[in-house]
């Protein structure tokens, strides 16, 4: 591991290489990366990355290295292991767009940044889990409103919003097969003094339960300033690794230890060597969907947080 490591740090400097890791990426993997964040933080951080950096190595499923290369398209931007992709992803393509829009009169798409390129190019705006709501408050209620394709994030939106919008049929398996009711009402019985943070792609009936509804990165912020000792934790148990780091002096419990991403960890630290060494498994997008996905992010980069 320790040669591994300084091989890498080698081959970083060398090629004026940065890496970027999800919050559910592997220890090892966080512990090499310049930048650990969730999908708005890596977002922002690929697009300013300045002309000192050649290539963007995203570590994290397809989709994340897809807006990095969007966002950059003059870097090489370099997956470790090309079939890391998010199923949830997967779930709408071009044509099940194309057919919900057939459906409407001109409407507004909101597509979460866990899309493929070519559906983002096709939307109004995207979103993350951090900003979703204000996305939603920020566009026009006077057309009709599709989000997609995380059916559990966009009630919830829908529920704190109240603005009405019909919902695709996609979720996220780690997050709404393993991340059960019962599970946090077992854990809240035995740890009754400790708050529920829970991520909106869980189930809307977990999210009701919950203290909190955060993205990744809200949730390490808030405990990190946070005086209470216990949390009850509802992502992908990635997450368990960075706030133990952050806050030794704090516990944390997955809601369930089964809650894991099998596309995150398809990252390794030798397929992350290897990849950056031979420069291989480069994010390739037409300019066509370069130009016209750019647009739907730049306009989700602009809305706050809440």
């Amino acid at each position: 591991m320790e040669d591994l490591i300084k091989k890498l740090n080698k081959i970083k400097k060398e090629k004026k290489a940065v890496i970027l890791a999800h919050i559910y990426q592997l220890p090892e993997i966080q512990e090499v990366a310049d930048f650990i964040g969730d999908s708005l933080d890596l977002s922002k951080k690929a697009q300013k990355i300045g002309n000192s950096r050649n290539i963007i190595v995203f570590c994290g499923v397809r989709f994340m290295a897809e807006t990095a290369a969007i966002l950059n398209p003059n870097k090489k931007i370099i997956i470790p292991d090309i079939n890391a992709k998010c199923p949830m992803a997967d779930m709408i393509d071009l044509n099940k767009l194309k057919n919900i829009k057939s459906k409407y009169n001109n409407p507004i798409i909101i597509s979460y940044i866990n899309t493929p390129a070519i559906v983002k190019a096709e939307s109004t705006i995207c979103c993350t889990s951090s900003n979703a709501i204000n996305v939603v408050k920020s566009v026009s209620h006077n057309k009709d409103i599709v989000f997609l394709p995380d059916r559990n994030l966009g009630l919830y939106v829908k529920k704190q919003s109240g603005i009405n919008m019909d919902i695709f049929d996609g979720f996220c398996p780690t997050h709404n097969n393993f991340i059960l009711p019962q599970h946090v009402l077992i854990l809240k019985k035995k740890y009754p003094t400790a708050e529920i943070l829970v991520h909106p792609e869980c189930r809307i009936e977990v999210s009701n339960l919950a203290d909190h509804v955060m993205s990744t990165s809200q949730i390490c912020k808030y405990v990190k300033q946070s005086t209470k000792r216990k949390f009850i934790i509802g992502t992908e148990v990635g997450i368990i690794y960075k706030l133990k780091r952050d806050n030794p002096k704090k516990s944390f419990f997955p809601i369930s230890s089964l809650a894991i991403c099998p596309n995150m960890k398809k990252i390794t630290l030798e397929k992350l060597v290897d990849a950056l060494e031979k420069e291989e498994n480069i994010i390739s997008l037409s300019e066509t969907i370069l130009e016209r996905a750019y647009y739907p992010l730049k306009k989700m980069l602009d809305i706050p947080t809440f």
